[in-house]
């Protein structure tokens, strides 16, 4: 089995896990399952933003949130230490679920806790993949849902999330960043945000 197809076969595993979601959203004049969406924009963003990528860290970009909608945020207490042990728990869950669609297309355990590690993010700021994959989540947030956060949010707490997104981001993903067409009003918040 070659690596192109040991790559391309989980990519549709967890294609066909997020297409499960029930939870539809509008883009490109049709309705999507909502991570399968989120996971097609993670994968063209890697592709745009580090096109010499290597193959575990286009899984980790398409499996950022396989199947997320089975571990709700409601199920946990809706303050800071609960949204940190659901997020956590959600990485864990991520992680041991790719590695699990990786087992069956013939990737090894080393490959598989390369992609546990990825996914808990492991080293960030050191590891260059875990990194990689910060920036592109962070891109993929500011190009396509900034917009419907800030409608949701105030502007306080909408400059504080501005920074510390860029506060995670590499260089590159600055520069990156600061080609992404915005709205003016949001362009005004990253401006604030990152003058302070």
């Amino acid at each position: 089995m070659t690596q192109n197809s040991r790559l391309q076969q989980v990519l549709a595993l967890i294609d066909a896990e997020n297409r499960e979601d029930p939870n539809q959203v509008p883009a490109e004049g049709r309705n999507w399952p909502k991570e399968y969406l989120y996971s097609r924009r993670m994968s063209e963003t890697l592709d745009h933003f580090a096109p010499k990528a290597p193959e575990l860290l286009h899984i980790a970009c398409r499996a950022q949130h396989i199947k997320r909608w089975s571990i709700p945020r409601a199920d946990y207490p809706m303050d800071r230490a609960g949204y940190k042990r659901w997020r956590s728990e959600l990485a864990q869950f991520h992680g041991d679920l790719t590695a699990n669609l990786m087992a069956k297309v013939g990737f090894d355990e080393e490959e598989q806790q390369r992609i546990k590690d990825l996914l808990l993010k492991k080293q960030l700021k050191r590891d260059p993949q875990v990194q990689t994959l910060e920036d592109v989540i962070c891109l993929v947030f500011i190009r396509y849902y900034l917009e419907d956060f800030a409608t949701r949010h105030s502007e306080e707490k909408l400059v504080d999330i501005i920074r510390k997104t860029w506060g995670k981001m590499s260089p590159d993903g600055h520069a990156a960043a600061l080609k992404i067409p915005l709205s003016s009003e949001i362009e005004a918040l990253v401006a604030k945000a990152l003058q302070e």
